[in-house]
């Protein structure tokens, strides 16, 4: 069965565009691995990265752990000036972005992200083996939950 990025697909972040990092409300969940990257760039402790720079959102009987947000729903780490200050550290969810099963769904949700995000079907060219490296990176992934970290 071919899929539609069989050849690929273009894709790179355009200069000066922050929309997957803000303008408006979303979640940016972290996994346990996620944590620990910006714990150790950010040369604190995990708990007091969860402290800081992170917010629960409620799923019923526990909490996932999303990065917070400032006023204008920019991610607490974008600034605008100069781009995402833990980049080396980013969350998988970030590092992947746009190359998850919900846009890869067909070419037409692949058409319908470029309404928001002005770097698809431009640059550089991502192989199919790229992509599905990309896809695997998030399946199975293992969610911080708020509660085991904030007593």
């Amino acid at each position: 069965m071919n899929c539609f990025y069989e050849e690929g697909l273009q894709f790179s972040c355009q200069e000066g565009c922050y929309y997957c990092c803000g303008v408006e409300p979303g979640f940016v969940f972290l996994s346990l691995d996620d944590l620990k990257r910006l714990a150790i760039y950010l040369k604190i402790d995990e708990q007091a990265v969860v402290k800081t720079y992170c917010r629960p959102v409620n799923m019923g009987s526990f909490s996932y752990i999303s990065l917070k947000e400032v006023a204008n729903h920019d991610c607490i780490f974008l600034e605008r000036e100069k781009g995402c200050q833990v980049y080396q550290s980013r969350p998988v969810q970030c590092a992947t972005y746009p190359f998850w099963a919900s846009i890869l769904e067909s070419r037409e949700t692949w058409h319908q992200e470029k309404q928001w995000c002005p770097g698809i079907d431009k640059g550089c060219l991502h192989s199919k083996e790229f992509i599905e490296n990309e896809l695997v990176k998030r399946r199975g992934i293992n969610l911080a939950v708020w509660e085991e970290f904030v007593q």
